[in-house]
């Protein structure tokens, strides 16, 4: 690992003060003491393709091994591309899997990396422990709104955001390079979560590339000695001058060449069919088929109340044929559970659980077919759960979801309440675009505007052309263009 440079004393020239540096070094120490110090251990590794998504994006992922059996060095018949994420909720891992499809369809053979998919390693022990803890504190902010006020939005939207919470990042991150060491230090890694990109930075990789997801820039995604790209004009003048990242000064900027301004992170197969999806969505609408809702449960298994009352309020529309839903709680059976114990006529929905090529079916079917009642997805492996909504959206609507990462998606979008303040600007560049709504507070304004698009599904059919006018802009081409930084 590369120990000839500390990155939390100093981050981007600027100096971090002794009592922070110290801070961070404690955070380090405390995490050895738990959990050890692996970095004379190598974690070799090996690959097969990934589960469900293996086959359809040509996606390997990476695994622990006994033994060295790895070669991810170019030849002639492969030019590898290593994608490096975590578990902490879908996003991460929904845009480490747009990352792998543009790779594919480039020319490259992605391989997936989840930092925290090494069980013993000390990288994934102190991964694992902290998703645990975010998981918990999203769930706790949708049911206790004193929480949220108090601790969860300040968190989300400030505390993440000092070059302080980098700096203990950047040490703790000293502790991950044991699942690295069988990687050449030439092979080009993408990442969609800071700390991989952190880690292979420490590690020594060469041609680092990370893929920060949030539009409200937070030095939490910071990765001195990466490549950073963002989604956003806006995200991209916030983050060149680390705004608000230290509260008493005014940073030196990032320099010339460590930041670019991509576009949203897409998958191939979503951007080079959106107008055509449009397309199909307008010829429904006009013909007075069910609108089609798709309510997409987070990684956290959070706002399981909220959901309730939006499929409540659809509920007489679905009955009296004038609109369909689709529910995909992701890995989460429990929400789906506890929502037909709320509202026991969900048991007459037809399941799609754990059976991703039956979902796969559904989706292609559903583009052209009919689509009424309520359908329930669910599937127990992760890639399942996450892809499933990436299928379903193309078949859909109206996508209902919270201003995380699908606020970017390239389909019309109902924008409900977030969870973390960093969040809210997803909304805001969806409204801008004109792809989505802006951010509903309240169940009553959520469910104001479910009648106004049943009522007026012209509003539906405006966020389609302005999609379509997006996808001419390659507004949604991010993706390629991080596998081009990563491979130059």
């Amino acid at each position: 690992m590369q120990q000839d440079i500390d990155r939390a004393a100093s981050i981007f020239g600027n100096e971090i003060d002794p009592r922070t540096y110290a801070k961070a070094c404690r955070t380090k120490a405390r995490y050895l003491r738990a959990f050890g110090d692996d970095s004379d251990r190598p974690c070799h590794l090996a690959a097969q393709p990934a589960p469900v998504v293996g086959e359809a994006l040509g996606v390997r992922l990476l695994r622990a091994s006994a033994i060295p059996s790895l070669d991810l060095h170019p030849n002639a018949h492969e030019k590898p591309l290593v994608v490096g994420t975590i578990r902490m909720g879908y996003g991460h891992w929904r845009i480490a899997l747009a990352l792998a499809s543009c790779a594919r369809a480039k020319g490259f053979t992605p391989y997936l990396m989840d930092l925290a998919g090494f069980p013993d390693t000390t990288a994934s022990k102190i991964l694992q422990r902290q998703n645990k803890l975010y998981s918990l504190g999203s769930r706790l902010s949708q049911r206790f709104a004193l929480f949220d006020k108090l601790y969860w939005e300040p968190l989300n939207s400030e505390g993440f955001r000092r070059l302080a919470y980098n700096a203990g990042d950047q040490k703790t991150a000293e502790l991950m390079g044991a699942p690295f060491s069988d990687l050449p230090r030439d092979v080009p890694f993408v990442s969609a979560h800071a700390y991989p990109a952190q880690a292979a930075v420490h590690a020594g990789l060469r041609h680092v590339v990370n893929a920060i997801p949030d539009n409200w820039p937070m030095a939490l995604h910071l990765a001195e000695g990466a490549v950073h790209t963002v989604q956003t004009p806006n995200a991209y003048f916030g983050y060149k001058i680390l705004r608000g990242m230290d509260p008493k000064r005014v940073l030196r900027p990032m320099p010339k060449g460590s930041l670019h301004c991509t576009g949203h992170y897409i998958d191939h197969e979503l951007v080079k069919r959106a107008k055509d999806d449009c397309a199909l969505r307008i010829a429904r609408l006009d013909a007075g088929q069910p609108i089609r809702y798709l309510l997409s449960v987070g990684g956290a298994g959070a706002q399981q109340d909220l959901f309730l009352k939006i499929i409540e309020h659809l509920a007489p529309a679905i009955a009296a044929d004038r609109a369909a839903l689709l529910v995909n709680v992701g890995d989460h059976a429990d929400v789906w559970n506890a929502l037909v114990r709320e509202m026991p006529e969900l048991a007459a929905a037809e399941c799609h659980f754990n059976d991703f090529e039956n979902i796969r079916s559904f989706a292609q079917d559903a583009l052209d077919g009919a689509v009424r009642g309520i359908h329930a997805f669910y599937d127990e492996e992760i890639f399942g759960a996450v892809y499933s909504t990436n299928l379903l959206m193309r078949c859909s609507d109206v996508l209902v979801t919270k201003p995380g990462e699908l606020a970017f998606y390239p389909v019309p979008k109902l924008m409900i309440k977030r969870v973390g303040g960093h969040e809210a600007w997803g909304a805001i560049r969806a409204a801008e675009i004109g792809d989505g709504t802006y951010e509903m507070q309240t169940p009553a304004e959520i469910c104001a505007m479910l009648d106004c698009l049943q009522q007026e599904p012209e509003l539906i059919a405006n966020m389609c052309l302005n999609i379509c006018t997006a996808v001419d802009a390659g507004i949604y081409n991010g993706a390629y263009r991080v596998i081009d930084l990563a491979a130059e």
